[in-house]
């Protein structure tokens, strides 16, 4: 198939499966302590330090001068969530230099994505599919912040992180329609995406289950 219907299919199974990212409501944490905004936004921090790092190693080591810019502009953009979070953090009275978010290592999600050797791979998961990942996560988040009150998260996260994130998304999109333009480099694409569609689905199942975790942002 063309680029552009490998694209148009890949986003539309990549649709689907998000649509199975919304958590079940019905089911309560499990651990001690509130489920709080200030709570998720400490997820947070972890999740931009890991996609500002991943990032960036992705940038040096491809030659692909459209691809760098890319990546460069994504880590530009998630230090800059990691930032504002942080000032946030801080003015609900909690210190964010106290608190290491990567003190136990990255996630799952960082480990797999560090293997991939492929530009199209990388672009794939990291931006065209990660970043569809953090628009719905985020859209929930913003919802569970003005359910609980806090207009200011909710506005940084609407008007700040999350069109960031969709301008990675389709910053992937448009690399792909450049890189995915034979069976071998559609075959590499189709299975990094579902492969972290599949680690975002079972993260955040574990995360529900074992501690109680939902409407946690995205990076």
């Amino acid at each position: 198939m063309t680029a552009e219907e490998f694209v148009r299919a890949l986003d539309a199974e990549n649709q689907r499966q998000l649509a199975r990212l919304s958590p079940d409501d019905t089911l309560k944490p499990e651990v001690e302590g509130d489920l709080t905004v200030v709570n998720l936004l400490k997820v947070a921090l972890k999740n931009e330090i890991e996609a500002t790092v991943i990032a960036a190693r992705w940038l040096v080591s491809t030659d692909d001068l459209d691809v760098q810019l890319a990546f460069a502009r994504q880590v530009g953009d998630e230090e800059k969530h990691h930032r504002l979070i942080g000032e946030r953090l801080r003015s609900l009275g909690f210190d964010p230099s106290s608190f290491n978010p990567v003190a136990k290592g990255y996630g799952p999600l960082f480990q797999y994505l560090d293997t991939l050797t492929t530009t199209v791979s990388r672009v794939a998961a990291g931006q065209f599919t990660r970043e569809a990942i953090a628009v719905v996560k985020n859209r929930q988040f913003i919802e569970f912040c003005e359910r609980a009150g806090d207009k200011q998260t909710a506005a940084l996260y609407r008007d700040v992180i999350e069109p960031d994130e969709r301008y990675h998304h389709e910053l992937g999109r448009r690399l792909l329609l450049r890189l995915a333009t034979t069976p071998e480099a559609q075959a590499a694409a189709g299975a990094a995406a579902r492969r972290t569609l599949d680690l975002a689905e079972e993260l955040q199942r574990v995360a529900l289950t074992t501690a109680g975790i939902h409407h946690a942002p995205g990076c």
